[in-house]
């Protein structure tokens, strides 16, 4: 038998990123494909279902091209995708409305609803662990049966991103249990929590079959497989979610291991097999590995504030031809501001926040601005705001959970700025780890998957595929600064939580 390959797609929220992965974990080809976010209203987040599926086509030809594989040569192909998804279909598989994304936070009055139904905030919490908002799938789901019932009426299945772009390739409609946790998922039992669906009125028949992330859930159809260039009859797996891929692309899949992810939105997370409860934002879901969890606190934007920092301040650079790079420019600035931007705090929460804090009405804040402040400390407040929040994450989860965390790896495209990477080592007084080909991790996560499903590695292996590039060593020189304004970054949410509720509840609730 000659070489073969899996094809792994990994579908965020701003592109699709194609690659083709041999059995021995080597990328031999990649391809990126951007698409859109609408914002219609204050609030809401979506996106077309459509785009990813284009996306994944238009990948899919391009490192079959790249690489001059046969596709005979193709052995699986799965996916790895945003959580939180949630796309309606009807019986005959159309799309009845756009994906309302994760970080769509409409369904505020919807979330206080369901709460109520099983007896308010208080009750719920008891029973889950953390108190549900307007960006919780359930509460979407429940504003789809309230605002557009036509909808809801016809509708089949609801599934999310992953479950979507397996169906446009096999004619499946299933859910993974790492997309179902995002939705309502009984870790002990592996199956959906009921008793929500019942309180809530919800036809539980709209829920899809579930699968493992491991699972052969069909094949690639004779229509699927002409639009991406491929042989029909090739393997279709589960896959997973985002975190969940990345957990094992980052290598940190034992029990207490840790990695962080820094893309558009950034995540701590810790593999675990203890069945833990949700708790301060924080989220304890199914992992790939059919056998473990995975406690993850999501922050909602990390990598999107220093694009928004690039667009807005950066403008000149960006146009100059002779700059191929804005971000190693923006590093140069930051080099230039002394640690703690001298006392400007940036609180990064652009889209409302998951973790440390759950809120849908927050938004970002630079606190203490004064004259002697240019762009150049806007930028670093930016880099150390992030930092504060995965540090105060991390703290909660080492309360929480008992989880005492030493050393951090992180992966995604934030992991490639040296200057982050240090400012996080030195907030957060970890060691810090990156790895070769960070931007591919979460794909390469979902093609282990596959790989296990095949049959040929477990789990465990992928320490194997793994290779640790660059270390960071927190700066103690640092630490008194960071310390102090840690505690102004916390007692900004705290005093300023009141004055974001009466600012936006109505207008991003409405």
């Amino acid at each position: 038998m000659g070489q073969q390959y899996v094809i792994a797609h990994d579908i965020g929220t701003s592109c699709a990123k194609t690659v083709l992965i041999d059995l021995n974990g080597n990328i031999c080809g990649s391809a990126s494909n951007e698409y859109p976010l609408y914002t219609r209203n204050p609030g809401w987040a979506e996106q077309e279902p459509e785009d990813y599926w284009e996306a994944v086509v238009k990948g899919t030809k391009e490192v079959v091209a790249k690489s001059s594989v046969s596709p005979e040569t193709i052995a699986a192909i799965v996916s790895t995708t945003q959580a939180m998804g949630v796309i309606p279909l009807s019986r005959e598989g159309e799309v009845l409305r756009s994906n309302i994304t994760w970080v769509d936070g409409r369904a505020e009055k919807q979330a206080h609803k369901i709460m109520n139904k099983v007896g308010g905030e208080k009750i719920f919490k008891a029973i889950i662990g953390i108190p549900i908002m307007g960006k919780d799938v359930i509460a979407k789901l429940l504003w789809i049966k309230d605002e557009e019932p036509e909808v809801y009426r016809k509708t089949e299945v609801f599934l999310d991103v992953n479950g979507y772009v397996k169906f446009m390739m096999t004619g499946q409609k299933v859910m993974d249990w790492t997309g179902a946790s995002s939705y309502a998922f009984d870790l002990k039992k592996k199956d959906w929590i009921r008793f929500i669906f019942k309180a809530i009125d919800f036809d539980e028949n709209k829920l899809a079959p579930l699968v493992t992330s491991i699972d052969k859930i069909g094949v690639l159809t004779e229509e699927a497989a002409e639009l991406m260039g491929l042989k029909a009859g090739i393997p279709v797996f589960g896959g997973c979610d985002d975190v969940q891929s990345a957990t094992v692309g980052s290598g940190a899949i034992g029990e207490g291991e840790a990695h962080i992810y820094l893309g558009t939105s950034a995540w701590f997370c810790v593999s675990t097999r203890k069945n833990l409860k949700h708790k301060n934002g924080a989220n304890v879901l199914q992992s790939a590995h059919p056998e473990m969890n995975v406690a993850v606190g999501i922050t909602e934007a990390a990598g999107s504030c220093l694009q928004w920092i690039a667009d807005q301040f950066f403008k000149h650079e960006q146009e100059d031809p002779n700059i191929t790079n804005i971000y190693e420019v923006m590093d140069q600035t930051v080099r230039q501001v002394p640690p703690g931007a001298d006392y400007l705090i940036c609180t990064p929460w652009m889209m409302g926040e998951r973790c440390p804090v759950s809120t849908t009405t927050t938004r970002s804040t630079m606190f203490n601005l004064s004259h002697e402040h240019k762009r150049e400390h806007m930028m670093r407040a930016v880099y150390e705001g992030v930092a504060y929040n995965l540090r105060w994450i991390i703290d909660n989860f080492k309360r929480d959970f008992k989880f005492d965390i030493h050393k951090l790896r992180i992966i995604g495209g934030g992991s490639l700025d040296r200057e982050w990477m240090q400012i996080i080592a030195d907030v957060t007084k970890k060691e810090i780890e990156t790895i070769n080909n960070p931007k591919t991790a979460g794909a390469v996560g979902a093609a282990f998957c596959a790989l296990v499903g095949l049959g040929i590695y477990q789990f465990d292996d992928i320490k194997d595929f793994v290779t640790v590039n660059q270390r960071y060593i927190p700066q103690r020189g640092n630490e008194k600064i960071y310390d102090e304004l840690f505690k102004s970054y916390k007692s900004i949410y705290y005093s300023l939580k009141k004055a974001y509720r009466q600012a936006n509840s109505e207008r991003f609730t409405s």
